[in-house]
């Protein structure tokens, strides 16, 4: 193969992948990752997965599922068809294509913390052969792909192999393209493979052999002229999303001090046909997505000597809101003679958004933080996170508690609005209830506030 032309190295991969015959590889089995896993699968794909987590690829390997909303019923059909999940990077050498989905959190200084595209992609290199296609789909800066990604590959593979470049193309060679990733937990009314893919190659070749394989389980793919401009694309998505929910965050707290009903307003600004799209305030932003992405962008451009300033003054609108939940409940708890030190607080849901098992960067988790620190006697419940262990940002290690006795705490605390929850039920048992996310909408009680 080293003797063959680029030209046939193209051919053959665009071959494999239209008679499915390719073998592909994802690293990353998290809640990215593994759903990609099974559209590939799906489309008769042999998928071998790639993870550090021993534990996951335990489970995955006896069948079983670590997220809600994929059923182990999938999992097993995946490996009917030839997925095999496991934590051996020489098997890179394999595959045609990797798929790199790893997290890309910010580190203590809210700065990018680029470790686990690093460490995967040195792991990578020493498998790389020509006519492989690495595409990453980790959400990150512009200029990633090609300041980070490519360097590695050329610098720690063991053949002297170059990523292909516009204009330069040898037998040498592999191809590296960026697709951001747009996965929406939860989203029930958005199929998968409906939702368009943006893909930016390093070549023209990199985006066409990109685009055909995502092409198999993508109803439409949307090419760009570079990674770069794919990176930022993402990066616009998940600031709008930022920058308009801190801006109905803000709109809230005013019209607390208005005595205007927030939720009212949004429902009837949004009877306008055009102009005008709904956001929803809420008790602070969680997933992976939007309290971190937007900040990639503002670190990446002090570079050019740019400031983002609404990117910054989004964040901390938004991240001061679960001070707010908490200020909030403690002036109703002391509207009933009672003070948030050493009152019994039950948290109702901690996932990031309804009806989902994830928890990352939840509101949820800073909120119980607070309200411990404060003194609170604070438990929560949540159908779909049994157990709240140690993240990278905190350390509760706490069990979910049922919702027999209501009337035995001070306050019940809404904080994610799952539609298992009876709310008139808990209205009715509770002594007092603050609602964060206007799940008690249409309901009137005294001892509910909605903040």
């Amino acid at each position: 193969m080293t003797h063959t032309s680029v030209c046939t190295i193209d051919s053959e991969l665009s071959s494999k992948i239209e008679k499915r015959t390719a073998r592909i590889g994802l690293i990353g089995l998290g809640y990215v990752g593994l759903p990609l896993v099974l559209l590939f699968s799906e489309q008769r794909f042999r998928v071998t997965g790639f993870d550090i987590d021993d534990k996951k690829v335990a489970v995955l390997k006896q069948g079983g599922s670590y997220i809600y909303r994929i059923p182990s019923s999938d999992i097993q059909g995946a490996m009917s068809r030839g997925f095999r999940p496991t934590t051996d990077y020489s098997l890179i050498e394999e595959m045609d294509a990797v798929i790199i989905c790893v997290p890309t959190p910010l580190d203590e200084h809210m700065e990018p913390d680029m470790s686990y595209i690093v460490s995967t992609v040195e792991a990578i290199a020493p498998y790389l052969r020509p006519g492989h296609l690495i595409i990453l789909e980790s959400t990150t800066y512009p200029g990633t792909t090609e300041e980070v990604v490519v360097p590695i590959l050329e610098k720690k593979n063991r053949l002297g192999l170059k990523a292909e470049r516009q204009g330069q193309s040898g037998h040498n060679t592999f191809f590296v393209a960026f697709s951001p990733e747009r996965e929406d937990p939860g989203n029930e009314t958005v199929a998968r493979c409906d939702i368009p893919k943006v893909i930016g190659g390093f070549s023209p070749t990199a985006t066409q052999l990109a685009a055909g394989l995502y092409g198999t389980i993508f109803n439409r793919t949307i090419p760009v002229s570079s990674p770069a401009v794919a990176e930022m694309t993402k990066l616009l998505e998940n600031i709008y999303r930022c920058v308009n929910i801190a801006l109905v965050n803000e709109l809230k707290l005013l019209c607390l001090r208005m005595g205007l009903d927030i939720w009212e307003v949004i429902d009837a600004a949004s009877t306008k046909p055009f102009g005008f799209h709904p956001f929803y305030p809420g008790p602070g932003l969680g997933g992976h997505c939007i309290p971190i992405d937007p900040f990639y962008l503002s670190w990446k451009a002090k570079e050019w000597d740019f400031q983002t300033r609404f990117i910054e003054l989004a964040g901390e609108i938004n991240a001061y809101m679960p001070y707010h939940v908490v200020s909030s409940m403690a002036s109703a708890l002391n509207r009933r003679r009672k003070v948030l030190n050493g009152s019994r607080v039950l948290v109702l849901g901690v996932a990031y958004k309804k009806d989902i098992d994830d928890l990352r960067e939840s509101p949820a988790l800073t909120i119980i933080e607070l309200l411990q620190k404060e003194g609170a006697d604070v438990s929560y419940n949540d159908p779909y996170i049994p157990f709240i262990g140690r993240g990278r940002k905190y350390d509760l290690r706490m069990k979910s508690s049922d919702l027999e006795r209501l009337g035995d705490y001070d306050c019940v605390l809404i904080v994610t609005n799952h539609s298992c929850y009876d709310y008139p039920k808990i209205l009715r048992e509770a002594q007092l209830v603050v609602d964060t996310r206007n799940a008690t909408k249409g309901i009137t009680a005294d001892n509910l506030l909605r903040c």
